[in-house]
Order: structure tokens, then sequence, then C-alpha cells
């Protein structure tokens, strides 16, 4: 299971990065906005100035959630639990696994 753990380690570490990054461009985003007088309203830049907020915030929450699925993914290889379906007990094919690491459940039960 070595294997598997250093994929999901390394997969934790790029995702928190990436969260990192976003963090990083939302903030930055945050203090243009804040300094300029643009009116999301009635400015057509204020409008394209929303939108990227509200798009680095969709994807940044969904980096989190990746980090919190691998780490919880992490959890269930410490507990033997990994690659075991939680609703039928089956195991959950590799090629799953391959393609989504952090599969809880197999095809039938997902």
């Amino acid at each position: 299971m070595e294997p598997t753990r250093d994929l999901l380690t390394r997969m934790i570490d790029e995702a928190r990065a990436e969260a990192a990054t976003l963090e990083a461009d939302l903030l930055s985003l945050f203090e243009a906005a804040r300094s300029s007088n643009a009116d999301d309203e009635h400015d057509p830049e204020g409008q394209t100035i929303a939108y990227e907020r509200a798009q680095l915030t969709a994807v940044l929450e969904a980096t989190r959630r990746h980090v919190s699925e691998l780490q919880d993914a992490v959890e269930r290889l410490d507990a033997g639990d990994y690659g075991v379906c939680e609703v039928c007990g089956n195991p959950i094919p590799p090629e799953r696994l391959a393609a989504r690491p952090t599969a809880r459940r197999c095809v039938t039960c997902a």
C-alpha cells in the first residue's frame, strides 16, 4: 500500500499548492476590487470582476473538498478500509481506484 500512500500524499500536496495559489489569486482580486470604484451592477468591468470572483471561489471550494477527500482516503488506508466499498463491502476494482483514488464505492453502488 506504500505506492498508494505516496500517490495520495503527492496528490494532497499538489491540491494544497493549487488551493494556496487560488487563495492568493482571490485575495489579489479582492484587493483590486477594493481599490477600484467599479460598480458591479452598472459598470461592465464590475460584472467581469464579479464573475471572476465567483469562478475563483467555486474552484477554490472544489479544491478544498478534493483535499478533504484525499485526506479521508489516507485515513481509510490507515484503517485498512481503502479500496472497500462503503455500501456493499466488496472490493473496489483497481481500475476505478486508479481513475479515482478517492472512490468510496464500487461502480455498482456509486
